[in-house]
């Protein structure tokens, strides 16, 4: 792990397995929360895989794709019901992975959660994750909005975005559920890789960076 340099990030809705990935590499992370909000982002979406291919799920925002506030005050319409809604295509997509069940119970409590804005509902989920990946950096979030970040920081903001997410190198390669059908999909959402590898996740992570 990098122990002199900060990792600055964004703050995304259960982040790619590249995020992750990024995270591994770091002691130090801070994640921006004063940024204005930026629509086609996986700040409020993430990708899985059913049969029939890639599925993207998006947590409804007020005033929708029209943001025009800091992320942190971004708030969710939780009207649309949207969370039943998510946590039914988890269970159709990943019902049948190795490791489902282990985490079915944690994972589905947060979404049982009344949360009012995007940010707090994207760390609980952050926070959960990690800790299913013992992973041990310290985050927290920026103090303010800079442009552009000096010696001793590395600014990862807008290195991953949904139009390109699969185009990345060293991928991580291990069974999916439904690989035999549509072929091995790369970079999806962190649960695809601890739905189907579990306790390993942390390994395959590590040893792909």
């Amino acid at each position: 792990m990098q122990e002199k340099i900060t990792l600055i990030t964004v703050n995304q809705y259960i982040g790619n397995i590249n995020w992750y990935k990024t995270l591994f590499n770091f002691t130090h992370v801070k994640i921006e929360q004063y940024e204005s909000y930026q629509k086609m982002s996986f700040r409020n979406r993430m990708v899985i895989v059913g049969s029939n291919g890639l599925i993207n799920l998006s947590v409804p925002l007020e005033n929708g794709r029209g943001q025009k506030g800091i992320i942190k005050e971004v708030k969710i319409v939780n009207s649309a019901n949207w969370a039943d809604q998510h946590m039914r295509s988890i269970l159709a997509c990943y019902g049948k992975s190795p490791f489902f069940e282990y985490y079915r119970d944690g994972l589905f409590s947060i979404y049982q959660q009344p949360f009012v804005y995007l940010q707090d509902l994207n760390m609980a989920l952050i926070t959960w994750v990690n800790r299913q990946l013992n992973y041990t950096g310290n985050i927290s979030f920026t103090d303010e909005y800079q442009k552009k970040y000096g010696i001793g920081y590395l600014d990862n903001r807008h290195q991953i975005k949904p139009s390109q997410f699969q185009m990345v190198e060293n991928e991580t390669k291990y069974v999916q559920v439904f690989e035999d059908r549509i072929g091995f999909q790369n970079n999806l959402c962190i649960l695809d890789l601890l739905f189907c590898c579990g306790p390993n996740a942390k390994s395959f992570l590590i040893n792909s960076k």
